[in-house]
Formats: C-alpha cells, sequence, structure tokens
C-alpha cells in the first residue's frame, strides 16, 4: 500500500459529514424571507448555489457536484428559480411536489422518499413539501461552480418589499428608508 493513501482521522475530519453535527442556514436563499419559504438548507458537500454568504460546507471537495439536504414544514419550500445546471432531487422523508415552468400547477411531479427527478438547466423551478409532515429532500446541483441562481422577478420585488436583497456577497437586508 501505499504511504500518501488518506488517514482514518483526516478522512473523518476532511470528508465525512455527519448530520447531527450540521449547521443549517434558515436564510440560505433570498426567497426564505417570504411566507411559504421558510426552511432550512445543510451544505453537505460543497455551497451549490447558496446564497447566504456565511454558512459553511462541511465537506468542500465538491469536484463536479453539490450535495444539500432541505428541511421545511408542511407547505413550505422554493419559489421559482433557475440555475446553470441540473439539480436531482429526492425525498428523505415526507412527499414533494417539484414544479417548473410558469406555476406550481401546470407543471408538476410529486416524489415520494426515494423517488428521483433531476430538472434540467435554464428551466425555471422550484420544490414544496406537500405532506403532513417535516420533510427533508435531498439536492444535488451539478459542477463545481455552478453559478448564482436566477431568481423571477416577481421573488425579487416580493423579497425586497419585506426587507431583503441579493447582492455579490449573497443575501443583505435593505435600509430602512429615512422617514
Amino acid at each position: 500500500m501505499s504511504d500518501d493513501i488518506i488517514t482514518v482521522d483526516e478522512f473523518e475530519k476532511t470528508r465525512v459529514a455527519r448530520f447531527d453535527k450540521l449547521e443549517g442556514s434558515t436564510l440560505p436563499m433570498l426567497d426564505a424571507v417570504i411566507p411559504g419559504c421558510e426552511r432550512e438548507i445543510f451544505h453537505i458537500i460543497g455551497r451549490g448555489v447558496g446564497e447566504d454568504a456565511t454558512q459553511k460546507a462541511a465537506i468542500s471537495d465538491n469536484r463536479d457536484f453539490n450535495v444539500s439536504v432541505v428541511r421545511c414544514g408542511p407547505g413550505k419550500g422554493t419559489l421559482h428559480h433557475d440555475h446553470e445546471t441540473n439539480e436531482v432531487f429526492m425525498p428523505l422523508k415526507g412527499r414533494w411536489k417539484i414544479f417548473w415552468g410558469d406555476d406550481e400547477d401546470s407543471r408538476c411531479v410529486l416524489l415520494d422518499p426515494w423517488d428521483v427527478a433531476s430538472c434540467p438547466p435554464h428551466v425555471m423551478r422550484g420544490f414544496r413539501n406537500v405532506s403532513d409532515e417535516e420533510g427533508l429532500l435531498f439536492v444535488i446541483v451539478g459542477a463545481t461552480d455552478p453559478g448564482r441562481v436566477t431568481w423571477r422577478d416577481d421573488v425579487l420585488e416580493e423579497a425586497e418589499r419585506r426587507g431583503h436583497k441579493l447582492t455579490e456577497d449573497g443575501i443583505e437586508q435593505v435600509p430602512a428608508a429615512a422617514e
């Protein structure tokens, strides 16, 4: 055997993510400030398309893909967004609606635990936990650098109305208007 094989200690420190030790973000994406979009995202491998500049991934070596887990209550999810890469969804707990296009109902599929769906690049998409319990959704975003999320204008406007905007550095609070 080669002496340059990674040690068990180094493997544990750099290549293992223990779910009970992950630090999630409750403001992972801009739309999380909008009612119905409250959720927590745990970055497991890479940061993917996360917009919380303070959140770290448990495993930083994300060559060619990023892995996250979304946790949210019934009826919660994300609004329409797009990215440069494929996005794969697999429910771990609960039933999830994956939707694309102009609304949540015209083009959608329902996924139960262990079902898998892959959304292609440049298609507005979103997801929602449609079960009666807290749900967990396993998400893979392709590419080492998957780029940034593109939000629909109505999502950007609603987030700003609620006091948040997206900058090059991540999500920022909009200063209150002077009275």
